[in-house]
């Protein structure tokens, strides 16, 4: 049977709805982030929720500057988004597999943003975690289908991963301060020692990442990025803490040297 332009239409329907959502979404995530960053309404994110998630709230808040990342992030999305809908991409399998991922995360940091100037800081952690969760199968997407051109893989690859590398120091600095303002002592334990333990399970993640994904650079990229100035805020602000400052540094320096070792054995095998 051939298909009648009445068939045609319904098919592409969903497709065009996936399309438009994902715009709408990432527009709103982006005015929530504006919003939520004290510009114009509410309180800056570093001064909400009672100050634990300031640069100086934990030994592994990333230093203020860390955050101009966001800045790259949402304009990465945004690129994403609108290169998702146009004409070309309504019907690639590609988009159809993330596209309400994409939405689902978007609407998720929106949801973080709004939950942390509510002051409900003990809410935000399961939402972040969520949020990661959502990136991580998005990275498993991404891995599943490769992209068809550059444009793609700069938008769409590069974009997500940008998000997720840094997601994931986010959520290792979110759950330090929802234990911080919970009155968590450590069990006796040093507080540079649970530094350490955090700054190691946030470079496992970044290592895994490396190894399974080919050496993604995106991830690495922000992640690193997020621990360095972690780092550097250990070594140039209150709490001062040498010691987790160096922790941070080889941190990174592990999942950087994963990285290009996976990249390099990705790029072997295509060759041989």
């Amino acid at each position: 049977m051939t298909a009648t332009p009445a068939d045609a239409s319904r098919t592409a329907t969903p497709d065009a709805a996936r399309q438009a959502i994902v715009l709408v979404s990432s527009v709103l995530a982006i005015g929530a982030a504006f919003l939520g960053s004290g510009v114009v309404i509410g309180t800056p994110i570093q001064d909400a929720a009672g100050g634990y998630l300031s640069a100086d709230a934990t030994l592994v808040a990333p230093g203020t500057g860390a955050f101009r990342i966001w800045s790259v992030i949402y304009a990465g999305m945004l690129a994403y988004a609108i290169w998702q809908a146009l004409p070309a991409q309504r019907h690639d399998e590609r988009q159809r597999r993330l596209g309400w991922w994409v939405t689902g995360s978007l609407l998720l940091n929106a949801v973080w943003i709004v939950t942390v100037q509510l002051d409900l800081l003990w809410l935000s952690l399961p939402i972040i975690a969520l949020l990661l969760a959502v990136l991580c199968r998005l990275f498993v997407l991404l891995r599943r289908i490769s992209p068809k051109n550059r444009v793609e893989a700069v938008v769409a690859d590069g974009s997500i991963g940008l998000y997720l590398g840094w997601v994931i120091i986010a959520t290792a600095a979110n759950a330090a301060a929802v234990l911080t303002a919970a009155g968590f002592r450590g069990f006796g334990l040093a507080p540079e020692l649970w530094a350490a333990l955090v700054l190691a399970v946030a470079a496992a993640v970044g290592v895994a990442l490396a190894l399974w994904g080919g050496g993604r650079i995106a991830p690495t990229l922000s992640l690193c990025w997020g621990i360095c100035w972690v780092a550097i805020a250990r070594a140039a602000d209150e709490p001062r803490s040498e010691v987790t400052a160096v922790v941070a540094l080889l941190a990174a320096a592990v999942v950087i040297a994963a990285t290009a070792f996976a990249r390099v054995r990705a790029e072997r095998r295509v060759r041989g």
